[in-house]
């Protein structure tokens, strides 16, 4: 059955893809990004170098590849186009951070969960490294690229499609504060909680429609 290989092959490479990016950041965390090879990575994830390459073309993908662009466009595409532009792209920030964190630990103080720690290893590393802050910018730009893709709006219109290029880039704006606070914060605290928080610092208390003023 083609559509069953298919997946198989689609699991297996994201499986692939996984393992590779799971050694790549425990090196790069604890030898330094710049004292890291790509062979070094290939060697300790058990496949070849040119494996690695077909997987992440550059080695600042090694750190920076993830599905966060596509679990936000995901998120807003189901919503409904009736709420408010900032409600839209802050829920589906939330929802992204809750997949990519499983749940989170929800308490402060309390030990991050394995995914919260690879999320943080790379954050670090995205702050930390110069090449990679550059790239975390050109990331930025294409993950707002697909929020104004997915919310489908301003195709002809100019006013609305700036519209929505603000709005996009203010909630990421305010989620990128919340990432550096969780950060500096070792993970404690629930990161879909803290970007929730940074969205009504910047937008108010009803912004997610569970405020006040909602």
């Amino acid at each position: 059955m083609p559509d069953q290989h298919s997946t198989l092959r689609a699991q297996r490479r994201a499986e692939t893809q996984r393992v590779i990016q799971a050694h790549a950041v425990r090196l790069f965390t604890g030898h330094g990004y710049d004292a890291t090879t790509v062979a070094d990575v290939a060697e300790a994830a058990g496949v070849s170098p040119m494996t690695v390459y077909r997987h992440f073309p550059t080695k600042e993908d090694l750190v920076l590849v993830d599905q966060h662009a596509r679990l936000v466009a995901e998120r807003i595409a189901a919503s409904s186009a009736a709420q408010p532009l900032v409600r839209r792209i802050g829920s589906a920030l939330i929802d992204a951070a809750t997949t990519l964190t499983s749940g989170g630990s929800g308490n402060s103080g309390d030990s991050p969960t394995t995914n919260e720690q690879f999320l943080l290893a790379r954050l670090r590393l995205m702050i930390s490294t110069p090449a990679l802050r550059a790239r975390h910018l050109d990331n930025n730009y294409a993950l707002q690229q697909a929020i104004v893709d997915a919310l489908g709006d301003g195709a002809t219109d100019s006013d609305t499609a700036f519209r929505t290029q603000a709005a996009a880039s203010a909630c990421l704006a305010a989620m990128h504060t919340a990432l550096v606070r969780w950060s500096e914060d070792d993970g404690r605290t629930d990161l879909p909680d803290v970007i929730a928080k940074a969205l009504a610092a910047a937008f108010g208390e009803g912004v997610l429609g569970t405020g006040p003023d909602a």
